[in-house]
């Protein structure tokens, strides 16, 4: 009955399609994007891909646009976007013919013409078999489906990419299953160390097999049940009589935990063998996931990349807790931990996302954010201090910053409930007041890097290479970070109460004032006696700076834009240092240090000039092709960017509860926050008009270029009248400026 039921349900359901049919996967898997069609739900454990690159390799995504052939099937947990590595993954491939096991031999060819690619299923024809191959997934189970034309001598491959020397396959006949393990390694801090856990899989056949086999590298074994990786990744193979028509199908539970875990995930998550209703549910969930945000009078174009990019932002963090609410325990305790109450999840890039992919999620999910906030906490309470970057459950420091305290702090500021912010903010003090006694902790990724230089001088002089850390050096960098995490920190300080906390942080908030050269106007690398490094150029590359130039740098002050624009020279000459940046080609948007900047003109009362910049920033950089996108989209965050700017705001300062604002893209956007709806109406938009003339929030004129986060989820009307020439005097008086420890005068 149950079944019956639910299989009504889900016919009833078909209906004209929704956000998830405008998501085109493709973009990004070209150019510097390193996206792969991540097939599954919103933030899912497991993401399955086609694999056109075996391994697990740092810098290679499972699947290349440019790729030709097709290895097999893949259960992935490749940080979207990353120049990171898979880790824990298997992959699943059908033949016929002659049986090949090593992935370049047995992979086949494809047409692009023959790919179905959505967020919720993927379809393809291999052409060397014929074999129609589909897969749909929930967020810790897949499903795959190979349907055969002809009859054949089917196989299907279960391949362990782990290292050699590691991993295991384990084929039970009785039960229709191949079951075996990936362990997981560690990338920078510990980088090749154990991570003290592995990617577990329980792969189910609907029908029995009549032969098997196992192999390692070369060597294959027909009859063997088991096989570890001693040659090389190794993997079990599966013969089937298929005739005409005939489809093979497979479930795949995968867990994190044990294989037991997965076999449970699987039997929670995929209950029968119906791949199409697996892939209607996961429709269901991404069309209300992507649904939070509605956009009206877009073009088709227009309306894939901004679906397209919200899609990217709903991938990672990724779920790594069981249904059960089991997880390993973080930073390798050996300890199979429970999450209570909260999904705990893993793979935050913070130094990227803390700036537009949290604060989004802010806004469209709370819930979930909680959630992601509860799981740094408990991260810093297994390992004993809050992390940096934590990835593949561990800690990694690498780049630089501590913006786990601005994620959850922003969260918290936001009126967002749901976790530990007593002790939360233990651990986001304990990470700006201490560094760890033991240096085995301090160099294994524990606190923040230079701390005692930073401490002792008010910024991190060169003389100081930052030794045990992925980034080295990066001391400019590193100060102008500390200093607005720190500002973040006595923000959090105020809304607990604790007074004096909240001075001291504040205080230091002010050190981005140490490295910013009084007499170039830039943030400069400093030595210890004071003196500044030489030669000097601001648009030249230097080791002091992360991944960007002193150009760009320099305006990495989000807790004192006022401030930075007082040093400049008062606003006149802060609007020249930004067009001069503009104007130069030295904005490289294409990297997060540069995301912020346009927004910067909100605060010197030129408005139009953030207008004219962003808008020149989406129409050139975000298109409609597999390389849409101008860099790594690092986990989401430069997608990110785009869903939350062409809404028409920024969140510059995370941390503080306000976002500035830009241009709308569409004529009309509408954001579901609970059940609230908070509309924006900015009529011309779309057709080429980015500039703002006047606007109203909820029938009020708002001359002020922000907003508040309550006034979004609140709900209400922004309307904002378009044009094709700037309105010089919306939003110039100092009054309009957004919010700084610095007053606008």
């Amino acid at each position: 009955m149950r079944t019956a039921i639910l299989t009504l349900l889900l016919a009833a359901s078909v209906f004209a399609a929704g956000p998830a049919d405008s998501v085109n996967p493709m973009i990004g898997t070209a150019g510097d994007g390193q996206t792969f069609p991540a097939t599954g739900v919103p933030f899912g454990m497991t993401s399955w891909t086609p694999q056109t690159r075996d391994g697990e390799t740092k810098c290679i995504a499972p699947y290349y646009e440019k790729d030709t052939r097709i290895q097999g099937f893949r259960a992935s947990h490749f940080l979207s976007g990353s120049c990171t590595q898979d880790y824990g993954s298997v992959t699943i491939m059908p033949l016929t013919g002659a049986l090949k096991v090593a992935p370049a031999d047995r992979a086949s060819a494809f047409q692009r013409a023959s790919e179905k690619m959505t967020p919720y299923r993927y379809d393809v024809t291999l052409d060397d078999s014929a074999i129609r191959a589909s897969l749909a997934a929930t967020s810790r189970a897949g499903i795959l489906e190979f349907r055969f034309p002809s009859p054949a001598e089917a196989w299907i491959l279960v391949q362990v990419n782990s290292r050699a020397g590691e991993g295991q396959v384990h084929i039970d006949a009785a039960r229709q299953e191949v079951s075996g393990y990936n362990p997981v390694h560690r990338l920078y801090a510990g980088a090749g160390k154990p991570a003290g856990f592995s990617g577990y899989f329980v792969a189910r056949f609907e029908r029995p097999f009549r032969a098997f086999g196992v192999w390692s590298g070369a060597d294959k074994h027909d009859g063997i049940a088991e096989q570890g990786g001693a040659r090389g990744a190794p993997g079990a193979y599966l013969s089937f009589a298929a005739r005409a028509g005939d489809a093979i199908l497979v479930k795949v539970g995968t867990s994190f935990t044990s294989i037991e875990e997965a076999r449970r995930n699987l039997d929670a998550e995929i209950l029968g063998w119906n791949l199409d209703q697996v892939a209607q549910l996961a429709q269901r969930a991404w069309d209300e996931a992507l649904s939070r945000i509605e956009i009206r009078g877009a073009s088709d174009s227009r309306r894939r990349i901004f679906y397209t990019a919200l899609y990217h932002s709903l991938l990672l963090p990724r779920t790594f807790s069981d249904v059960s609410g089991t997880y390993p325990g973080f930073a390798g305790s050996g300890r199979t931990e429970t999450a209570r109450g909260f999904t705990y999840y893993t793979d935050f890039s913070l130094w990227d996302t803390f700036r537009a992919l949290h604060p989004l999620l802010t806004i469209i999910d709370p819930k979930r954010t909680a959630d992601m906030a509860q799981s740094l906490i408990a991260m810093g309470q297994q390992g004993g201090w809050l992390p940096i970057y934590p990835a593949w459950n561990s800690y990694t420091q690498e780049m630089i910053g501590d913006h786990a305290s601005v994620m959850i702090a922003d969260a918290y500021l936001k009126g967002i409930r749901g976790f530990d912010a007593a002790e939360a903010y233990r651990l986001m003090r304990q990470n700006a007041m201490e560094t760890p006694q033991s240096h085995d902790l301090y160099v294994d990724g524990r606190g923040r890097r230079a701390l005692d230089s930073y401490l002792k001088y008010g910024f991190i002089p060169l003389e100081d290479p930052v030794r045990d850390a992925f980034h080295r050096g990066e001391q400019v960098s590193r100060t102008l970070e500390y200093a607005y995490d720190d500002f973040v920190l006595s923000r959090m300080a105020h809304a607990l109460g604790k007074t004096e906390d909240e001075k001291l942080f504040l205080a230091r908030a002010a050190n981005y004032r140490n490295i910013i050269d009084p007499a170039t106007g830039f943030a400069r690398g400093r030595h210890a006696d004071g003196t500044w490094a030489t030669p000097f150029d601001p648009a030249g590359k230097y080791p002091y700076i992360t991944e960007g130039l002193p150009f760009q740098y320099t305006f990495f002050v989000p807790q004192d834009i006022q401030g930075l624009i007082q040093l400049a020279g008062g606003r006149a000459a802060f609007i020249d240092k930004l067009d001069q940046l503009f104007d130069g080609r030295h904005y490289d948007h294409g990297n997060e240090p540069s995301h912020h900047i346009a927004y910067l003109y909100d605060y010197a009362g030129v408005p139009w000039k953030t207008q004219q910049r962003v808008r020149r920033v989406m129409d050139e950089q975000y298109l409609d092709q597999p390389a849409g996108i101008a860099g790594n989209d690092d986990c989401g965050q430069m997608s990110a960017w785009y869903v939350i700017s062409a809404l028409g705001f920024y969140s510059v300062a995370p941390g503080t509860p306000v976002y500035q604002i830009g241009t709308p893209l569409f004529d009309q956007a509408v954001i579901h926050a609970g059940s609230r709806a908070f509309t924006i109406r900015a009529r011309g938009a779309a057709e080429g008009h980015p500039y703002i003339q006047s606007a109203t929030l909820n029938g009020k004129p708002l001359t002020r270029t922000w907003l508040s986060h309550e006034e979004i989820v609140k709900g209400g009307e922004l309307v904002f009248a378009m044009g094709p020439a700037p309105n010089r005097s919306w939003g110039a008086r100092p009054a309009d400026a957004p919010p700084s420890i610095t007053g606008a005068r």
